[in-house]
């Protein structure tokens, strides 16, 4: 049987994280190995503690969750952080998602759906609520990667649709009959040449411009 994905909460309200503690604790493939009450400590203990996947708050004192994704991305931390909020506004959207998190789904989430959602980014996938998709593809990015897309080559443009189709580096090689190491190489490659920061935005990307797997 595979480890358990190990996963850490963060929030500052203590009602939510023992409501996440109780749910999550009854899945037989998750464990909660801590708690953080803001961002600050919340990077701390995934320094610490080295989850698989952070379930972050984005309003908090000391450090909001935005700030605490940027400093985990400096840290290179390699945990997947699921933005777990009440807040919907685009505006505050965009900066968590630009900051890295790995998906974005709101308090109210069916908890079954909010299993489903960790165990989706933990294996690499992109998640985001209907709405909160929608909210991203409003937002103009700087002209970030805009008319760039004959720059990629054919392979590059395949790899790019299956991104944005949700699939993991494994399903793509796997799809394609590549190694990971290439897909790695040709996921690099799709991101330096249209201007973009991670996967998510080069998602976002494909959908814009019609790129399908």
């Amino acid at each position: 049987m595979a480890d358990p994905i190990k996963v850490l909460l963060v929030d500052d309200h203590q009602v939510v994280r023992r409501g996440l503690r109780t749910f999550l604790e009854v899945q037989d493939d998750i464990e909660v190995v801590g708690e953080a009450a803001d961002g600050a400590e919340g990077v701390a203990r995934a320094e610490e503690l080295r989850p698989d996947v952070v379930l972050m708050d984005v309003k908090m004192p000391v450090m909001d969750g935005i700030e605490a994704l940027r400093k985990l991305r400096e840290l290179a931390n390699p945990a997947r952080v699921l933005i777990v909020t009440s807040f919907t506004e685009q505006r505050t959207v965009v900066p968590a998602l630009r900051a890295g998190a790995a998906g974005y789904v709101y308090k109210d989430v069916d908890p079954d759906a909010l299993a489903g959602a960790i165990r989706s980014v933990h294996a690499g996938h992109v998640l985001l609520q209907p709405e909160v998709a929608a909210a991203l593809l409003s937002q103009e990015y700087s002209n970030s990667g805009q008319g760039r897309g004959g720059s990629l080559t054919e392979r590059e443009s395949e790899v790019l649709g299956l991104i944005a189709d949700g699939r993991s580096n494994r399903e793509i090689a796997r799809a394609l009959v590549l190694s990971e190491k290439t897909v790695k190489t040709h996921v690099s490659n799709i991101l330096m040449k249209l201007d973009l920061a991670d996967r998510t935005q080069a998602a976002l990307w494909a959908v814009r411009h019609g790129v399908s797997g």
